[in-house]
């Protein structure tokens, strides 16, 4: 607020701010016009601890968040964030200044003992917090920096370091970054999501926080998922960091250590369920699709119970999409399509391949799904290629192997339930471990999705050596680390040389003897999202197809040479982050024409796409992605 406004002024809009916040950009206006004298806007005033003085200031929103004079954090009181335009721009639980010294202290004292005790966790999360004050000073160099390092700094900002960050964010949070949307904000949130200053928006990566990788509920301090997800299309998409916006729905948390822990920054209850949780999904979506008609929603770790549902509820309406179900299945596919490569046979041979998959979860229903597609289209796409296919997965939970004779299966899991006649003929039965399906399967592919670490013991790993595959294939995809369901050293020293290896976190080659290496190949889901999500943007689709998904997948299963396959590299270098997004965009956009959903972006609308060629579709891609550049600066005075 100017400093020659009185504060009747600021009483009036208070009560006004109260019915909507769009009300705030009619006061701004006339503040704008009423402009007392410059030099009062340009000093600073402080407040005295005698008479506690108001402070005039002429800024809200995220102006004042990002000034450290008058920046209070999560220490702004539910009325100040009404008044100054703060109302989902700070996590919900407001903290006293002794709370917010107190979890500073807390957070310095625990770094310092695991820094002295010297484990390597601490390191990573040094190295964020470097990157993070890096970001918070400078977003131009912060970009040119982990472009320039994206294969070492990637494991920092995201996998598997991004778990560890959510585990400690409320510690690590000092300036807020993205918007927080709550259970208390209901009625109030088409009003809030004005609060964000971008009148564009581009990209929401959006969270509820309950299950964050495979930690589980994180609740509100899950928005670090969203926040490292966004940095990834903005250096590997090139989609301009001021377009993008993370989110975090906090509707409670069923995490009780966070229910009792006094310096948690969310609400402290249990979540909303039911009707009354899709009650607030549905507003928010409605929300920012109202502000931002374009914008492209990314939903990313929301509980199994939730993933499905929310994606059928809103695919059809809106743009979005769920990357754990389906941006995981197309990571999984390119490695799947790319092991049978591997075996020296060509990929229309994929729905020969006998798969056993351990984890029925969003992320493990996603790829069992995406598979039975890819497979299908192979056979000619119709009711017996569909049931054909799924003949080719075993599904193992944490009760055993999934039959039809088991009572309350998952709905969602249901069509992959084998029968329990021809079980019985394969010498298994319902519940039957791991193990003992693969020693009767003896599969080609051996598929972890489940959130366990070490799942692939020394006895599964045996029982795989009599797989009938030339090359069987080991995909442990569960993050973080320490959910690997096992380590490459594992699988290459128990299965043999020749085996194929994928995980969902990064792990250093093998050094198998005699100059011979054992490639260990991340299953990356960025090798997929940020492809999926500018060739969304670029094309204008109205929704996001199948199809579109299919093509980013066989895209990326393509781009490895045969020599590379042939050696046991089925996935590109990180380092070729930018080259393989460009490529995915177009297959996605070449898709979305095909299927008659694009609709143009900016100048180059419908029409136009459709007489591009393959290479000028790549070009229009490579001329859409934004470079961190310092721009010039012209000052313009309100």
């Amino acid at each position: 607020m100017h400093g020659g406004l009185s504060l009747t002024m600021g009483n009036l809009y208070g009560q006004m701010r109260a019915s909507s916040s769009l009300v705030n950009r009619l006061n701004q206006k006339l503040r704008a016009v009423v402009n007392p004298s410059p030099w009062l806007s340009q000093s600073r005033s402080f407040t005295t601890t005698e008479g506690h003085r108001p402070t005039m200031i002429h800024k809200r929103s995220l102006d004042i968040l990002h000034d450290p004079w008058f920046n209070k954090g999560t220490a702004f009181t539910m009325t100040e964030r009404d008044r100054l335009d703060l109302r989902g721009l700070l996590p919900p639980n407001v903290m006293s200044t002794e709370q917010q010294i107190e979890r500073f202290m807390a957070d310095l004292k625990r770094y310092e003992v695991e820094a002295r005790d010297g484990p390597s966790d601490p390191y990573a999360v040094a190295k964020w917090r470097i990157l993070n004050r890096l970001h918070d000073r400078n977003e131009t160099m912060y970009y040119k920096v982990l472009i320039a390092n994206i294969e070492e700094y990637a494991p920092v900002i995201y996998t598997p370091n991004v778990g560890l960050v959510c585990q400690n964010y409320g510690g690590l949070f000092r300036r807020p970054r993205g918007m927080y949307f709550s259970g208390e904000d209901r009625g109030e949130m088409m009003s809030m999501v004005y609060n964000w200053p971008a009148d564009e928006v581009d990209m929401i990566v959006v969270t509820d926080g309950s299950r964050i990788l495979g930690l589980g509920d994180l609740g509100v301090q899950g928005i670090g998922i969203a926040i490292g997800k966004l940095d990834l299309y903005v250096a590997a998409a090139g989609i301009n960091p001021q377009r993008v916006l993370p989110v975090m729905i906090d509707v409670g948390t069923n995490n009780e250590k966070l229910l009792k822990d006094p310096l948690y920054l969310g609400l402290q209850r249990h979540r909303l369920d039911g009707e009354e949780y899709l009650g607030v999904i549905d507003e928010f979506m409605e929300a920012v699709f109202t502000r931002w008609p374009h914008v492209i929603v990314q939903f990313e770790d929301f509980q199994s119970k939730w993933a499905f549902k929310l994606l059928q509820r809103y695919r059809a309406r809106y743009r979005m999409f769920n990357d754990d179900v389906q941006g995981t299945a197309g990571v999984a596919i390119a490695g799947l399509l790319g092991a049978v490569r591997a075996q020296g046979r060509t990929m229309i041979d994929f729905p020969k391949q006998k798969i056993v998959v351990a984890g029925a979860g969003s992320a493990g229903i996603g790829v069992l799904n995406a598979a039975r597609k890819t497979m299908a289209r192979m056979l000619g796409n119709n009711e017996s290629a569909l049931e054909s296919a799924l003949r080719q997965f075993w599904v193992v939970d944490a009760n055993g192997l999934i039959t039809d004779e088991r009572e309350n299966v998952d709905p969602d899991a249901l069509p992959f339930a084998r029968k329990i006649e021809e079980i019985h003929r394969q010498g298994l039965k319902e519940g039957a471990s791991l193990v003992q399906v693969v020693k009767q399967i003896k599969p080609d592919v051996l598929l972890g999705l489940s959130a366990v670490g070490g799942l692939f013991s020394k006895e599964v790993l045996e029982a795989l050596k009599g797989s009938t595959s030339t090359r069987p294939a080991i995909f442990a995809m569960s993050n973080p680390t320490k959910n690997a369901e096992c380590t490459p050293h594992e699988a290459f020293s128990i299965v043999g040389d020749n085996v194929v290896f994928a995980s969902g976190s990064p792990f250093k080659d093998v050094h198998l003897g005699n100059g011979r290496i054992g490639h260990c190949n991340q299953g990356n889901n960025m090798y997929l999202f940020p492809g999926i999500g500018l060739g969304t943007l670029l094309s204008g689709s109205r929704i996001i197809s199948d199809g579109m998904l299919q093509a980013a997948a066989e895209c990326l299963a393509a781009y490895m040479s045969e020599e590379d396959v042939l050696n046991g590299v089925i996935y590109p270098s990180i380092s070729s982050i930018r080259d393989i997004t460009k490529q995915v965009a177009a297959a996605v956009i070449k898709e979305a024409i095909e299927e008659d959903l694009a609709e143009g972006y900016r100048e180059m609308d419908a029409r136009q796409l459709r007489k591009l060629s393959q290479d000028e579709i790549v070009e229009y891609v490579k001329n859409s992605m934004w470079s961190p550049e310092y721009p010039t600066l012209v000052y313009k005075q309100d």
